[in-house]
């Protein structure tokens, strides 16, 4: 089974769908409010619906399974309907309300995801993203299908739908990024190079063995090309050349170390293929901002706030039935 670089980078980045609203309506409606997050998807589970965002000159019409992906937007407006009379207005605070009841061959259905990224994803794929993305269900087939699955879950409040609506979540965002990633003219970028099938050799290399003093001539092999066709080619689809890419992939993975494991920085520094633990560490700062020893303190001190905000037994923010309040999350 060949290796899946975008699966490693998914984990890297702490990627998580987290299901933070959702409405059913029926007659015009409208839905405004801000958006607190840096990366949403708006997903028109039935009916049909119009959305607009800062950004944007001309509202993007939202049909059955289409999903809508927001990047770094303030505020979004999203109203459907038929009818005469004034629009409704559905406050945010609605959350789940009334999908219990809520009929998909009569209902226009909306539910919005959050997707939480650490601040390394956030730098990562957040910079190969539109601010808006449209993916359109005509083009994905599964999609529809696991809209209808979470709408179900979070309708229907069944015994362990909290554990089923966190799947199906990561799900969505998986099924949304890969769609739009076969639908769109994706920039340079993360997301583009890691599905590039050309440079998939001496991508499974450096991320096989990022600690290995990889050259040019290394990587140009694997890929079958030339050394100048190959750096011209990696730089075109990753926005950067290939030993750049290496270095941005090894401050990941140290990151993630120091995140969660007790390593000491020495040793870090030669599994990631650093001549000294200085050497590891001005590279470190350079892409980070900060000191290793720095950045382990400031995110196991983040890491327990938040453990104390919200502790291991407390309810999920997936909990159905108005659990969440607002299309965001802080």
């Amino acid at each position: 089974m060949r290796s899946d670089q975008l699966s490693e980078v998914f984990e890297l980045v702490e990627i998580r769908g987290v299901v933070a609203g959702g409405f059913a309506a029926r007659g015009p409606w409208v839905a405004r409010s801000p958006c607190r997050d840096s990366l949403k998807l708006v997903a028109m589970v039935s009916g049909h619906g119009r959305l607009l965002t800062d950004g944007l000159d001309e509202p993007v019409e939202l049909a059955p399974g289409d999903v809508a992906i927001l990047t770094n937007r303030s505020w979004l407006q999203h109203e459907g309907g038929s009818g005469t009379g004034p629009r409704r207005q559905i406050g945010p605070e609605e959350n789940f309300t009334g999908l219990t009841d809520a009929d998909r061959s009569t209902d226009d259905i909306v539910l919005g995801t959050a997707v939480d990224i650490n601040p390394a994803g956030r730098e990562l794929l957040l910079r190969a993203m539109p601010p808006v993305g449209h993916v359109r269900a005509s083009a994905a087939t599964n999609l529809r299908s696991l809209l209808n699955q979470l709408f179900e879950e979070v309708a229907g409040q069944r015994t362990g739908s909290t554990f089923a609506i966190r799947q199906y979540a990561q799900l969505l965002v998986l099924h949304a990024l890969r769609a739009y990633l076969d639908q769109a003219d994706v920039p340079p970028g993360w997301l583009r190079v890691l599905t590039d099938e050309r440079l998939r050799p001496a991508l499974e290399l450096m991320h096989s063995e990022p600690g290995k003093p990889w050259g040019l001539a290394d990587l140009a092999g694997a890929a079958a090309m030339s050394r100048s066709s190959f750096a011209r080619h990696f730089r075109d689809v990753a926005g950067v050349p290939p030993l750049t890419y290496l270095s941005r992939y090894r401050m990941l993975l140290a990151q993630r170390a120091l995140r969660g494991q007790d390593v000491r920085v020495g040793a870090l520094a030669v599994e990631l293929g650093y001549g000294s633990e200085a050497a590891f560490s001005n590279a470190f700062k350079r892409e980070v901002g900060e000191s290793p020893l720095r950045y382990r303190h400031r995110a196991r001190n983040e890491r327990q706030i938040l453990g104390e905000v919200f502790p291991a037994n407390a309810p999920t923010s997936n909990a159905p039935a108005g659990a969440v309040e607002g299309w965001g999350h802080d």
